[in-house]
């Protein structure tokens, strides 16, 4: 099977004449990405300080593959972080047959750690690379995909100029633009209408969003629903759920889930309050960030509160009150656990982790 020139996909667009000329702002984002690239490695190795990059696989993030291209047809799949790499699991379950390699590229730690246990056999995680002319242009010429999908409201320059070479099909699924983005790009028209134009297809998950990529350039932007519907139930290990849940049998069970920095003083206060009235409530904290963990249990037992720290195996006892479930991947476990669940993001000016 050979995807690209002869898949059916080619055809949804009239777009097989050759590329008008870049218009000035996109030549301008090129050159200016361009010249400071060079200071991406550092800026990197700072990251990897801070614990934002895999220390291995650094050479990633500029383009540098850490493997061998599969011989045959080759999906390029890419989504952001966790939320978006796991809404392409079910795309990616429906593309994979045999003779066909799957990859998924994500930019955070925690997505790739969830890509590696989720995805199927087959499918391999590379790391996105920086968007950098020089970069985005290795990445490509190694791969050399034959489908490029990207998730949602990834719209790298460098990137979809790399991707969009002859006999490449090139699409945006599960796409999202914001109010706020849709005003962003209105301010670069004729960037953001050259970069929508290499698209051959743009499925969007609401008419709203649909109506903004037609505006801004994608005459064949159509809604699609959103992939996150599809997603089958986060999994849980049987051995631990048994586990946890006969450890906890019959206590009150409060999830805060994904909290961000800001929202744990708040839980912890809201645990103490309820408690008084509830003196067996349990209340889980799963930070979004799970390095975080071993400062929320600081501020629990700063606060008084009998913790137990998941990730250094602390068991859950009587008198436990906080358990910081600070693991990658283990949401659904959680989730099964308790009564009541906060999603974070909602005391910070984040805006709310994605419900779905």
């Amino acid at each position: 099977m050979r995807i690209g020139k002869a898949s059916p996909m080619r055809g949804s667009k009239p777009l097989q004449m050759p590329r008008t000329r870049n218009p000035l702002s996109l030549v301008l984002y090129r050159g200016l990405s361009g010249a400071v690239e060079p200071l991406l490695p550092r800026w990197l190795k700072h990251r990897e300080k801070a614990g934002k990059e895999d220390a291995s696989r650094l050479g990633e993030r500029i383009g540098i593959a850490s493997k061998t291209r599969p011989e045959g047809p080759l999906v390029w799949l890419h989504g952001a972080s966790v939320g978006e790499a796991i809404s392409l699991l079910p795309l990616i379950d429906a593309i994979q047959k045999p003779g066909i390699n799957v990859m998924l590229t994500s930019g955070t730690l925690t997505s790739a750690e969830i890509a590696t246990k989720r995805l199927p056999p087959g499918a391999f995680h590379q790391f996105v690379p920086l968007d950098g002319p020089r970069s985005a242009k290795r990445f490509i010429d190694h791969w050399r995909p034959d489908l490029v999908l990207f998730a949602e409201s990834e719209i790298w320059p460098n990137l979809i100029c790399e991707a969009a070479r002859p006999g490449v099909t090139l699409g945006l699924v599960n796409g999202r633009m914001s109010a706020s983005s849709f005003r962003t790009w209105s301010r670069a028209p004729g960037m953001i209408a050259s970069l929508l134009g290499r698209f051959d297809l743009c499925l969007a998950q609401s008419e709203a969003d649909a109506d903004r990529y037609r505006k801004l350039g994608a005459s064949h932007a159509v809604c699609a629903g959103n992939l996150k519907f599809d997603v089958a139930t986060p999994p849980a290990v049987e051995a631990d759920l048994a586990e946890l849940s006969r450890r906890i049998e019959g206590r009150p069970v409060f999830i805060a889930a994904s909290t961000h920095p800001g929202e744990d003083e708040i839980v912890l206060s809201a645990h103490r309050m309820v408690a008084q009235a509830h003196p067996r409530l349990l209340t889980i904290i799963a930070p979004r960030h799970p390095a975080r963990g071993k400062a929320i249990a600081a501020l629990a037992r700063l606060a008084g509160l009998e913790t137990a720290q998941r990730s250094a195996k602390e068991p859950i006892g009587p008198a436990t009150a906080i358990y910081i479930a600070d693991t990658i991947g283990e949401l659904g476990l959680i989730y099964r656990l308790g009564n009541l669940a906060f999603l974070g993001g909602s005391f910070v000016a984040h805006g709310g982790q994605n419900p779905i």
